[in-house]
């Protein structure tokens, strides 16, 4: 075996993404709340971005370019941004590559580099920040404080009851395997297992777990949590109830429902009522009652402690009636993106020779870093607000007349209409909202598939979706329409619909199957 080194040549052609378009795609993408966040970042970070003070209508393309023989001179070495083909991005890249090897990374991730002189660095962010709030430490002054867990509540419950050192510290554990329903799914015997060693080391029995699972059970609120199943689990919630309203006071339909929940839970869930009657020999009304009083329990009572995290919808775009002309126009939501603009003390420090060599690389790097982001963010602008005016000529009746006149609209349609690729599109619409005379509503929501219809024409999902739900409503509750019905009673109407589709559509809209939806009367 011999080893040996040789040289060849060879030639090929490679794909790659620069950063400034990479960053182009990443900007367009991000829905407006990200997009601020980004823009807080960028500002921390990168001294030669400044918000503009007073209107920032005034001059709205003056963010881009602030000081135009200050900007030449710092950028003398690159070619002009109004060209965005892929082969100038290229050449941008290369020359940007040739003169700064060590600032590329940063020119993608915009981050401040460590060699930049700290005296610099300080000098910006005082004549900057002078006199001004720092606006991120106001925000994270009102930000409000993180909602306590559903484990650390209970740990908090747990710790104010009255029992013994030892029941405590089992009980402690039970709630740490409990999950966001509030159940013990892990068997007892699992949970022994996988204690910590010092609660191994009390010796735990059997009878001392069942002993601290029943604590846990009868201390802890809401009723219900700790259950092993929802058997269990609502007849803790109906003990409670015993509890609370006293013997006298409990109802006879609460106590059929404990026998329901006893004896006849799966038939229930079922919807099998004329079994359960013949089975106990209750009448339907009796049953029905029954079931009214379960209303006022849950199968997962720890959600009662855990308020959902929903986030505050901010509108990417706001679209208004023109009464004088009958149109619908359109504009971004975005006054910080527009704000922005290049410092110009900071642009003219970087023609600035008698600043060492380092301090004005740092500068240049982070002044082309700048630039990249504004204008990545006035691409976004652009791309958006020909989509969204798109959509506008294209679903006029849905914002005339709401979601049910919504059309067929495949994402290629506009693509094809603006001369973009798809994916671009699917960029622009992807989790951004807009504000329109009904209400705030998705933007990727104004594009949907269709069905052919017997007249040849299409119909939106969401067309039929609310033909289906009408179906429904209007049924005999006593004899509710299967799937295959739901179909045939859609084709009356005109949509060709199959059984599986109409099936997916019913689940989409939260219906249940004809089986669950039966009412029987007595």
């Amino acid at each position: 075996m011999r080893f040996e080194t040789s040289q060849h040549m060879k030639m090929g052609q490679q794909m790659k993404l620069a950063p400034r378009m990479i960053q182009s795609m990443e900007i367009l993408q991000m829905p407006l709340a990200e997009l601020e966040e980004r823009l807080e970042q960028e500002l921390a970070s990168n001294p030669t971005l400044e918000l503009v003070e007073g209107d920032p209508d005034a001059n709205p393309q003056g963010d881009a370019q602030p000081d135009a023989s200050a900007a030449a001179d710092a950028r003398a070495d690159e070619r002009p941004t109004d060209d965005h083909s892929p082969e100038a991005e290229f050449e941008r890249l290369d020359a940007y590559e040739a003169d700064n090897p060590d600032a590329v990374d940063n020119a993608y991730d915009g981050r401040l580099r460590d060699e930049g002189g700290p005296e610099v660095r300080e000098s910006f962010s005082a004549s900057r920040e002078a006199g001004e709030r720092d606006a991120k430490l106001d925000a994270m002054a009102a930000a409000p404080a993180r909602a306590a867990s559903l484990t650390d509540q209970l740990l908090a419950q747990w710790g104010l009851c009255d029992i013994d050192d030892r029941t405590r510290r089992l009980g402690e554990q039970v709630i740490e395997f409990l999950d966001a329903d509030g159940y013990l799914r892990t068997p007892l015997e699992e949970v022994a297992d996988r204690v910590p060693a010092d609660v191994r080391a009390l010796e735990p029995t059997a009878t001392d777990w069942d002993e601290a699972l029943q604590a846990v059970q009868l201390l802890l609120e809401p009723a219900g949590v700790a259950a092993r199943d929802a058997r269990e689990c609502l007849l803790l919630q109906l003990d409670a109830l015993d509890d609370l309203e006293g013997e006298d006071a409990a109802s006879e339909a609460q106590g059929d429902a404990r026998e329901l929940i006893e004896d006849h839970l799966d038939d229930l869930m079922n919807n099998r009522l004329p079994r359960i009657a013949q089975r106990t020999g209750m009448d339907l009304d009796r049953i029905n009652r029954a079931i009214g009083a379960l209303r006022r329990l849950s199968l997962a009572p720890a959600r009662r402690l855990v308020v959902e995290d929903n986030h505050a919808i901010t509108p990417d775009a706001i679209i208004e009636y023109d009464d004088e002309h009958d149109r619908y126009v359109a504009f971004l939501n975005e006054r910080r993106a527009s704000q922005m603009r290049i410092n110009r003390e900071v642009a003219l420090l970087a023609k600035d020779r008698g600043l060492d060599r380092k301090d004005r690389d740092f500068i240049k790097t982070n002044l082309s870093n700048a630039r990249w982001l504004l204008d990545a963010i006035g691409q976004r602008r652009h791309t958006l607000l020909r989509v969204i005016q798109a959509v506008i000529e294209e679903q006029r009746d849905a914002l005339d007349y709401g979601p049910e006149a919504i059309k067929p609209l495949p994402m290629k349609t506009v693509a094809d209409r603006l001369g973009i690729h798809v994916a671009t599109v699917s960029r622009a619409v992807a989790d951004k909202w807009v504000q329109t005379p009904r209400g705030v509503v998705a933007l990727r929501g104004f594009f949907t598939q269709g069905l052919a219809t017997d007249s040849g024409e299409d119909a939106s999902a969401n067309e039929i979706k609310a033909a289906l739900r009408d179906i429904i409503d209007t049924e005999d509750k006593n004899k509710p329409l299967s799937d295959d019905a739901l179909s045939k009673a859609l084709k009356d109407k005109g949509y060709e619909v199959a059984r599986r589709t109409v099936a997916k559509y019913r689940g989409q809209l939260e219906i249940q199957s004809a089986r669950l939806r039966r009412q029987f009367a007595g």
